[in-house]
């Protein structure tokens, strides 16, 4: 700590975020350049965050592009990167098509928890530390921010191709969240990393679904991590075979960059994963009610999506997996309360039974079905 009463330095910052669990700190201008407004503009303009529809907010827009919009008193943001990093190669799993594939930050506890609480412990430090009138505000991914340019202008690491911040230390594999604070430090080095991206597009040509239009750019409504989690009717069929067993997210364009080489596994216990989550059968999730998935799932961000998507995803895995095994517990599932569920039951049906099989159901199943959703899927599976 420094000798000035009511004086905070960075490298004191730095020394206590490490303390209290963050593996890197920097600290950012409150500022967007001009480029990443202009990439945020595009992305709003071709209505490619799909039915995010938050993200076009006119409220919320200008908070985006301008952290001081958001606060206006804000004079410095303080961005922290937490090491989630995989022990394996995630990728691994796509040589196993009856096993569910989660994406690594979902695999134990919801990340947010744990970050803003951490968050919160350094704001508090800060304000001990702090003279009287100074303020700071928390965000950990539940607002307005565009962290990934505030993280590469904190040198934290740079906004690769995937859009997705790189680390030359952690590679693909870094949580964010940031402190907006009044306070300001003259001892910080105001050096943006800078782009190591070079001519390499491996995470560009990883994309199952070609969800990446241009370097830098991304169309949500590709992304089958959107598809997984944000999209909430049924799963469009021109991505559904490239979704293959991925169920929850999707890691492919984070795991193939070269970057990776140097980082390392996490070792916070909160991010390890769960043994049940590593590799599950995906049939295993067939029987879950709504009750058996909240269970199951406390704690984890998969509850967010509820029972409804979740099953969605899975259904879609199965078709994929080709086990027929399964068809007699999925023809129990046309039975289910939720349209959603019914119409992905029929897409997987289709993959697995021949065709005489499945005209036979076809027919009685379609006699039978109100909802306009699932009939549609059963016309368009003859």
């Amino acid at each position: 700590m420094s000798d000035l009463a009511g004086s905070i330095s960075f490298r004191d910052i730095q020394d206590k975020a490490k303390d209290i669990g963050f593996d890197v700190c920097g600290v950012a201008r409150p500022e967007i350049d001009p480029r990443n407004q202009q990439r945020l503009d595009e992305f709003v303009a071709g209505r490619e965050f799909g039915s995010m529809e938050w993200m076009a907010d006119p409220e919320r827009l200008p908070r985006r592009r301008d952290p001081r919009v958001l606060w206006e008193d804000v004079k410095s943001v303080i961005v922290l990167g937490t090491n989630y990093g995989p022990a394996e190669d995630p990728l691994t799993l796509l040589d196993h098509p009856d096993r569910a594939m989660i994406s690594v930050y979902a695999q134990n506890r919801d990340y947010h928890d744990l970050i803003k609480k951490r968050l919160k412990q350094l704001a508090r430090w800060l304000m001990e530390q702090s003279g009287e009138g100074e303020q700071v505000k928390v965000f950990v991914d539940t607002a307005p921010v565009l962290e990934k340019p505030l993280a590469q202008s904190a040198a934290i690491g740079w906004q690769g191709k995937h859009t997705n911040v790189v680390s030359r230390q952690y590679g693909s594999w870094l949580f964010l969240g940031e402190v907006f604070t009044t306070l300001e430090f003259d001892d910080a080095p105001n050096r943006p990393e800078i782009d190591h991206c070079g001519s390499c597009r491996n995470c560009l040509d990883a994309c199952p679904t070609n969800a990446f239009p241009a370097p830098y750019k991304l169309d949500a409504r590709k992304c089958i991590s959107y598809l997984t989690i944000e999209h909430d009717g049924v799963i469009p069929r021109e991505f559904r075979v490239a979704m293959g067993n991925r169920i929850y997210g999707c890691d492919d364009c984070l795991s193939v960059c070269p970057w990776n080489k140097f980082a390392s596994r996490t070792e916070e216990l909160a991010f390890i994963p769960r043994a049940e989550l590593t590799a599950p059968r995906l049939a295993d999730f067939l029987d879950m009610d709504d009750t058996a998935f909240r269970a199951f799932f406390t704690g984890s961000p998969i509850k967010r999506i509820g029972r409804e998507k979740f099953l969605r995803n899975v259904l879609i895995a199965i078709g994929n997996a080709g086990d027929r095994q399964v068809v007699p517990r999925l023809q129990m599932l046309l039975a289910d309360p939720s349209a959603l569920i019914r119409a992905s039951v029929v897409w997987a049906l289709s993959r697995l039974m021949t065709i005489d099989e499945f005209a036979e159901i076809r027919q009685s199943q379609l006699a039978g079905e109100q909802d306009e959703t699932v009939r549609t899927e059963w016309e368009a599976m003859a």
